[in-house]
């Protein structure tokens, strides 16, 4: 599955000039740890979930996408306070919990590696994210590349927060790669002209492919699907130049 990502990037007609990566289920494994505490919020609330139903649901989406959601099936309103409180308590979970994703640091060193500016965008709120990558050591690593979904007009599956992140490096979006797991944020990639790696570790890849993302197995192989894909007569410039 990596091979068929390398291939479609050494296609591709334009090199990459940046790469950006969702945090939840890519950089940072939150995922199963945030559907638990949604989960369990959620069942309080009077609509009884598991964690797998949560993730089945609600991948991809911000709280706020949620609660509408949510209020239509409890028929009732959950009250103007509710996203701060399920923010609080996932943020309290991730800073005891949370760990990397294997193979994703060894990822960001190899996207550097190659000269490449990379940036994170997600819809998670800055303080989640915050939280999550004080808990795994990397806030210095990340400081100043963190987007959130949250804090532009709409978060994915719309494009906005992937646009935001490019915007900041100054670079056409067409020149960038998003590295994403979920239907949403591959869908959101595409709408902002972006190509997307779909993140695959086990299970069916099929939900990502009819929305445009190209599967790859492991963040680990990241490092070696982008260096395969730089054409080897062009020398690693700059950030905002170089080809892979």
């Amino acid at each position: 599955m990596s091979d068929e990502a390398a291939a479609f990037l050494r296609a591709r007609r334009r090199p990459i000039e940046m790469v950006i990566f969702d945090c939840d289920g890519v950089l940072i494994d939150s995922e199963g740890l945030c559907n638990r505490v949604c989960a369990a919020l959620l069942t309080e609330q009077g609509w009884p979930m598991t964690g797998q139903e949560c993730h089945d649901r609600f991948i991809g989406l911000s709280f706020p996408a949620m609660q509408p959601m949510i209020e239509a099936e409890l028929g009732r309103s959950l009250g103007a306070g509710w996203v701060d409180q399920v923010v609080a308590a996932v943020t309290a979970a991730m800073t005891r919990e949370v760990e990397a994703m294997p193979g994703a640091r060894a990822a960001l060193d190899a996207v550097t590696g190659l000269g490449l500016p990379w940036r994170i965008a997600s819809n998670s709120s800055h303080t989640e994210m915050h939280a999550k990558f004080t808990r795994v050591g990397w806030s210095d690593l990340v400081a100043g590349r963190t987007h959130s979904g949250i804090e532009v007009a709409a978060p994915k599956p719309a494009p906005d927060v992937f646009l935001a992140a490019a915007a900041a490096e100054r670079i056409d979006p067409l020149a960038c790669l998003v590295i994403e797991d979920s239907v949403a944020g591959a869908t959101a990639a595409r709408a902002a002209r972006m190509d997307c790696l779909g993140l695959v570790p086990h299970g069916d890849d099929s939900g990502l492919r009819a929305v445009g993302a190209v599967p790859f197995r492991a963040m680990g192989d990241l490092g070696w699907v982008l260096a395969g894909a730089r054409p080897s007569s062009q020398p690693n410039t700059s950030p905002h130049t170089s080809p892979c």
